[in-house]
């Protein structure tokens, strides 16, 4: 069936950005689109499922690829439906783990120093920030506070900001730094709850956790931020705690960004303890993606 754009204007890139963060919304919502529909987003965001014949494009949970339109979309909006859509649609897309992580040719994302700023190129940048605006919170370690002072804003797309998570056990992360401060969004912090523990930054709230050793389990945060209505949740880093999720098979998704560039010994990315045998390796289902001089893996792994 020919599908016909009411409006062909709107087939660009903010269109398309338009009709991702609608769909990312109803996910959160927990009414994320289940079955093959068709969807019109009109020049404000706002999603409505029509019948084929008024639709923009038609989207299958089901399918891969997840979406289909017979209009002339180019080649940045495809990549952009064919990258987010699958963080939408489906039952899956209500309760969504992700992780990220942006490295050098040699599996380092900083320098023994700590240097890494920007270790991969500004369109991983531009993604990291997608990928906030279509979740509900943002988690990072304390590690990652501390050397980088992040946001974790949205400030570089359109999209609202997410709720900002920082897994800091003993609450070592100075008051000072930007997210505690800025008051851009809402900010807790995931803590162990033992005696002679210091105290958090003025006006942030602390979600506290036992535990017999240094680190919080991330299935009892993530079932803690769910209880709070956040269940898509992006794990931006670091390499020390996105290793930790994945190692306790916490994650559902994981996108990794490769830089051309060789760092040498430094901080490495993903550090899980080893196999024996190739056989007991993981194997996630993979895609490739081209963000600029980057490639980015998108990586299917085995849900909780």
């Amino acid at each position: 069936m020919q599908l016909v754009s009411p409006e062909p204007l709107l087939q660009g890139e903010a269109w398309a950005w338009s009709l991702l963060r609608a769909l990312a919304l109803r996910a959160s919502a927990g009414q994320a689109v289940r079955h093959p529909t068709g969807v019109y987003c009109d020049a404000e965001g706002r999603l409505e499922e029509v019948a084929s014949e008024r639709a923009q494009i038609l989207l299958d949970p089901n399918s891969d690829p997840s979406f289909e339109s017979p209009l002339p979309l180019p080649a940045s909006v495809r990549q952009l439906f064919e990258l987010y859509l699958p963080l939408c649609l489906g039952e899956g897309a209500e309760r969504l783990v992700l992780g990220h992580i942006g490295q050098s040719l040699d599996g380092q994302i900083a320098t023994a120093a700590g240097a890494s700023r920007y270790v991969s190129g500004p369109e991983n940048i531009v993604h990291m920030h997608r990928l906030r605006s279509l979740m509900d919170a943002v988690v990072v370690g304390a590690g990652t506070v501390e050397l980088d002072d992040p946001e974790l804003t949205t400030r570089l797309v359109p999209g609202r900001h997410p709720t900002r998570v920082v897994v800091d056990p003993r609450l070592r992360v100075a008051h000072a730094r930007k997210l505690y401060q800025d008051g851009l969004a809402p900010t807790w912090i995931a803590c162990l709850r033992e005696p002679g523990r210091g105290l958090g930054p003025p006006g942030i709230p602390l979600l506290e956790f036992s535990s017999e050793c240094a680190l919080l389990a991330p299935a009892e945060l993530l079932s803690a931020l769910a209880a709070r209505g956040l269940r898509r949740v992006f794990v931006e880093g670091g390499g020390v705690t996105l290793s930790h999720f994945i190692q306790t098979r916490c994650l559902d998704r994981l996108h990794v960004t490769v830089c051309p560039i060789l760092i040498g010994r430094g901080r490495p990315g993903i550090s899980l303890p080893g196999v024996e045998r190739l056989e007991q390796a993981l194997r996630p289902a993979t895609r490739r993606f081209a963000l600029g001089e980057d490639v980015l893996f998108d990586c299917q792994l085995a849900s909780r």
